[in-house]
């Protein structure tokens, strides 16, 4: 059995950056923070470069229970589909929701504070694998059910007066996650597969 070696390095690099920031001026972590942000500014000015740092830059560190959720999420990802599957899903999330929000907030014309708005973080990639993973589920109604339900919890903070940029983002990260999901309905986890090549 292939060890799980992507999920607890990764959570704990995100976890260790953000406690060694936690201890510096907030002054320098704001800037770190800045300059490694998908916020408009930076990617208006080509720092594309910022859809890879911001993947591994979080505001605070994350509450145990998130990181504990994250590591749960991603690990159960590279076990029943493997690493790189795990990484390309997390990675379209993380990109592709930066990508559609960029745009949105140019087409917008959005003001100052939002353009240089911090924007680091896990969660885009971690909606998008989640969606994904509703693939895992059985079939009918639990599966459908699942993707019914995390798409309500994706669109209720939209409802709300206090919306921001980053709700739109969880849901469309989420959405291409489901996206995913939908598309590989097909196709069993690789553990299943391996499982059914050895009993068959």
């Amino acid at each position: 059995m292939t060890p799980l070696l992507l999920a607890p390095v990764y959570t704990g690099v995100v976890q260790a950056g953000a406690l060694v920031l936690a201890r510096v001026d907030g002054g320098v972590r704001r800037r770190v923070q800045l300059g490694c942000s998908t916020n408009v500014d930076n990617l208006a000015a080509g720092r594309w470069d910022t859809l890879v740092s911001s993947a591994f830059v979080v505001e605070e560190p994350m509450p145990l229970p998130y990181a504990l959720l994250l590591l749960a999420v991603l690990g159960y990802a590279e076990y029943a589909y493997g690493a790189w599957w795990a990484a390309g899903v997390f990675a379209l999330g993380h990109a592709g929701a930066t990508a559609l929000v960029y745009g949105a907030l140019r087409a917008r014309r959005a003001g100052p504070e939002v353009r240089g708005a911090v924007d680091v973080g896990t969660s885009y990639g971690f909606h998008a694998v989640l969606g994904a993973l509703t693939s895992v589920l059985p079939r009918g109604p639990v599966r459908t059910g699942a993707r019914a339900g995390l798409l309500a919890l994706g669109v209720r903070p939209l409802l709300r007066r206090e919306r921001t940029f980053t709700d739109a983002g969880h849901l469309v990260a989420l959405a291409l996650g489901l996206g995913l999901a939908v598309a590989g309905d097909r196709r069993p986890p690789v553990r299943s597969l391996m499982k059914a090549r050895i009993t068959g």
